[in-house]
C-alpha cells in the first residue's frame, strides 16, 4: 500500500515516461494544443477516486444521477471546500439540464448528494443550496459502503484504487473516528456524588 510519499515519487515517474511516450506516439502535436498542469491555467485539483465515487453516486440515483452534479461542484471549486453558488441556473447548465425546471432537476440531484454524505450546505441569497461544503468523496463513499449502499464491485475498485493513490489513509482515519464516537456514546456517564455539607451545617440550619 503506498504512502503518500512514495505516491508522490511513483506520480513523477510516471509523468517522466508519459512525456517520453508522448515524444514516441504523438511527437507532431505541437505544445498549444497539449494541457500542463503546471503550465495552463483554469484548473482544479480533483480526488482520483471522483470517477468511481460518481459511478457508486449514480448507482444509489437511478433515474436521477447525480454523479456528474458532484463533478461540475469539483470543476468550480477554489482549491477549498466551499463553493458559493452566486447563479443556481448556471451550475444546473454546466451538469447538462436545460428547460424551464434545469434549476428544480438540479436541486434535486444535490439534495441526493446530500442524503449520501458528499456535500453539506447552508442557504443564502441564492437559495437552498447558496453555500456547499464538498466533502472527502472517499469518506463518503465508505460511509455509504458501512450503509449497505455499495454494491462489492464498485467497492473493490475503489478501495484498490484509493490503496494505489496512496489514499487509505482516509479510510483508515474515519473508521477511527466512528469507532471513537461509538465508544463514546456506549460510555457509561459517571454522576458525580453531591458535595458533603460543611461540619456543623445541618445544626446551624436547624437552629
Amino acid at each position: 500500500m503506498a504512502n503518500s510519499k512514495q505516491s508522490s515519487a511513483r506520480r513523477l515517474k510516471m509523468a517522466e515516461r508519459a512525456e517520453e511516450q508522448r515524444k514516441i506516439h504523438f511527437p507532431t502535436y505541437p505544445a498549444e494544443w497539449l494541457w500542463h498542469r503546471k503550465q495552463n491555467d483554469g484548473f482544479s485539483t480533483v480526488p482520483r477516486t471522483l470517477p468511481i465515487a460518481m459511478q457508486a453516486i449514480d448507482d444509489q440515483s437511478k433515474g436521477q444521477p447525480a454523479g456528474h452534479v458532484l463533478f461540475c461542484l469539483w470543476a468550480r471549486a477554489p482549491d477549498h471546500p466551499v463553493v458559493s453558488i452566486e447563479n443556481p441556473s448556471t451550475f444546473a447548465a454546466e451538469a447538462g439540464f436545460s428547460g424551464a425546471r434545469a434549476v428544480d432537476t438540479w436541486r434535486r440531484r444535490m439534495k441526493r448528494l446530500q442524503e449520501l454524505n458528499f456535500l453539506a450546505t447552508k442557504p443564502g441569497a441564492s437559495g437552498e443550496y447558496h453555500y456547499v461544503l464538498l466533502l472527502n468523496p472517499n469518506v463518503a463513499v465508505e460511509w455509504m459502503r458501512s450503509h449497505k449502499l455499495v454494491q462489492d464491485g464498485i467497492y473493490s475498485r475503489f478501495t484498490d484504487r484509493v490503496a494505489d493513490v496512496g489514499a487509505f489513509g482516509d479510510l483508515e482515519g474515519i473508521r477511527k473516528y466512528w469507532l471513537a464516537q461509538q465508544q463514546a456514546a456506549a460510555a457509561p456517564v459517571v454522576t458525580p456524588p453531591p458535595v458533603p455539607e460543611a461540619p456543623g451545617s445541618a445544626t446551624e440550619s436547624s437552629t
